[in-house]
C-alpha cells in the first residue's frame, strides 16, 4: 500500500514538472533584432534576445540578451486581439532610427502584453514626424524542446 502511494506521488511530480516545462517554454521565445532597441527604459543593443513572459501572474516580462551581456525586466499591461496569434512575435514603435518595444505576443494565443510607453519614447513621439513613425514586427522562434 505505501509502494503504491509513493509511485503515485512520484508519477504526479513528473507530471507537474512536465506540465511546468511545457507552460514555461510557451512563455519563452527568441529573437534576433537587427537593430538597437529601448526596453521599458534599458537601451539594448542589437543582436539575439530571449524573452520571457513571468509567471503567475505574467504582468512581467525578461528580455535578455543571449550572451548574457544584457537583460531589461519591464512591467507591462494586458493586450488582446480578436484572433489567435499566427506567430509568436515582438512589435517595435519606430521613431526615424529609434526603436521601441511595444509589444510580445505567443503564437496561438490571442492574448500579448503590451509595455507602457516610457518618458523618453512618449517624448521622441511628439518630436517625430508623421512620415518617420511606424511599426516593425520581428517574428520570433519557440525554444527547442529535448524530446
Amino acid at each position: 500500500m505505501k509502494t503504491r502511494a509513493l509511485v503515485m506521488a512520484g508519477t504526479m511530480a513528473l507530471v507537474m514538472f512536465a506540465t511546468t516545462r511545457v507552460a514555461e517554454a510557451q512563455n519563452q521565445m527568441t529573437v534576433n533584432v537587427p537593430f538597437d532597441f529601448v526596453a521599458g527604459n534599458t537601451q539594448l543593443h542589437a543582436g539575439e534576445y530571449t524573452v520571457k513572459v513571468s509567471a503567475p501572474t505574467h504582468s512581467m516580462i525578461l528580455v535578455s540578451r543571449e550572451d548574457s551581456t544584457a537583460s531589461a525586466f519591464i512591467n507591462t499591461n494586458a493586450a488582446v486581439s480578436s484572433t489567435p496569434q499566427a506567430q509568436s512575435k515582438l512589435i517595435f514603435n519606430r521613431y526615424g532610427n529609434r526603436y521601441f518595444l511595444s509589444q510580445v505576443w505567443s503564437a496561438g494565443n490571442s492574448q500579448g502584453r503590451q509595455l507602457v510607453k516610457s518618458a523618453r519614447e512618449k517624448e521622441i513621439a511628439l518630436t517625430a514626424k508623421m512620415e518617420t513613425e511606424g511599426q516593425v514586427i520581428l517574428v520570433a522562434e519557440l525554444p527547442r524542446t529535448n524530446r
